[in-house]
């Protein structure tokens, strides 16, 4: 049998983390029958360094959703596992993630969240997103996500916008599906929490959420994340929502 599974990693100017992550999903050439890098603009190198370590490299803009949605297009394997550049695996990623697919179709999963830092603010940010998956069924895009393509097509599929993907996309898929913890921890970078503060982040993030759901467009929500004066947010954004970056 073909390897049950495509890897999509969304990711942008990742050259310093990306090959540590590739490098860990070699390590289970059974499971993984491709890995798709989607680019959204890199300038470090990072699609040159994926296509040296065997990933198959895609450029998409509009920010994380948008490069999702093209890696997820362009897969052939009937289990997705849909991760952002900026992460590493677990050491035993693999086993939890096999025993997942051997269980059959029926749950999406993800992983548990571990912050790069050692401000014991991050230990409570880790606890309250491990409450928050279990109770409400809400990971969100930096936990990873492993389903089912017919799962997520019949979910409605990864949308192409520039902020709130994850989100758009968990509430419906949670609608068709229970989404379980998979064994293990994704360590994601702490760089935006080291430059903004814990505190101000989790404040900042709760305020785009709130303002999503009241329906503010994707589109300014996205001015708001890139940050800075008016006018260099507004830079900002629509260099990446033309595809010179993406949602960090």
């Amino acid at each position: 049998m073909r390897p049950p599974l495509s890897v999509v990693i969304a990711a942008r100017n990742e050259a310093a983390g990306l090959p540590a992550l590739l490098a860990d999903l070699a390590v289970a050439p059974d499971l993984v029958r491709e890995v798709l890098v989607v680019d959204g603009g890199s300038h470090d190198g990072t699609p040159q360094l994926a296509a040296l370590a065997g990933a198959r490299v895609l450029h998409a803009g509009g920010g994380r959703g948008g490069q999702l949605a093209a890696g997820v297009a362009r897969s052939a394997a009937p289990w997705l596992l849909l991760l952002h550049g900026d992460v590493r695996l677990p050491p035993d990623w693999s086993a939890p993630v096999a025993a997942a697919i051997a269980g059959g179709e029926a749950c999406a999963w993800s992983f548990q969240l571990r912050i790069d830092g050692s401000d014991p603010a991050l230990r409570l940010v880790e606890l309250a997103v491990a409450l928050r998956s279990r109770w409400r069924q809400l990971p969100y895009g930096d936990q990873g996500l492993l389903l089912t393509r017919r799962l997520h097509d019949a979910a409605g599929g990864i949308a192409p916008l520039p902020l709130m993907e994850d989100l758009d996309f968990v509430l419906r898929l949670r609608r068709r599906a229970r989404i379980r913890g998979l064994r293990g921890a994704l360590r994601v970078s702490g760089r935006r929490w080291q430059r903004l503060g814990v505190w101000q982040t989790v404040l900042a993030n709760a305020r785009l959420r709130r303002a999503w759901r009241r329906g503010t467009p994707p589109e300014e929500l996205a001015l708001r994340y890139y940050g800075g004066s008016p006018q260099g947010a507004y830079q900002k954004a629509q260099r990446r929502l033309a595809g010179s970056s993406s949602q960090p």
